[in-house]
């Protein structure tokens, strides 16, 4: 299966080692993985793939916010339809907040999402990725 890890970490920066272990999980699985970054992709590549893991972290310790990048890559048109996860490191006090927030807005773009986690750590991402199914 051809999975599309898309790493929106809030600021500007190469994926974050919580990302890279998701995906490292999910390739430990026998799947083809594509790491995607939020900020400087611009989605084309998404309707290609079978399932979408989108990973991020709250703008803030207080804040449930998502990074404004996410409805961007998410706006690409053959996404609808598409299984997915969505996964938050966890990272202040409104974490939960902050999953809700992506999953409502995957949802908004027609994705199923059938998956949803705190991340706590990269080996806990890790072994998360290898829990992927489709």
């Amino acid at each position: 299966m051809r999975v599309a890890v898309i790493s929106a970490p809030p600021q500007r920066r190469s994926p974050p080692d919580y990302a890279l272990a998701l995906a490292k999980g999910i390739e430990a699985m026998g799947h083809t993985v594509e790491i995607v970054d939020a900020w400087t992709d611009d989605g084309m590549r998404l309707p290609g793939c079978q399932y979408i893991a989108i990973v991020t972290e709250p703008l803030s310790f207080f804040s449930a916010k998502i990074p404004e990048v996410i409805p961007k890559i998410l706006s690409s048109r053959g996404i609808d339809g598409k299984k997915s996860a969505a996964f938050i490191r966890k990272a202040g006090l409104r974490s939960g907040k902050a999953l809700f927030r992506l999953m409502t807005a995957m949802e908004k773009e027609g994705m199923i999402v059938n998956w949803s986690e705190i991340l706590l750590n990269a080996p806990h991402a890790q072994a998360m990725g290898k829990r992927i199914g489709a």
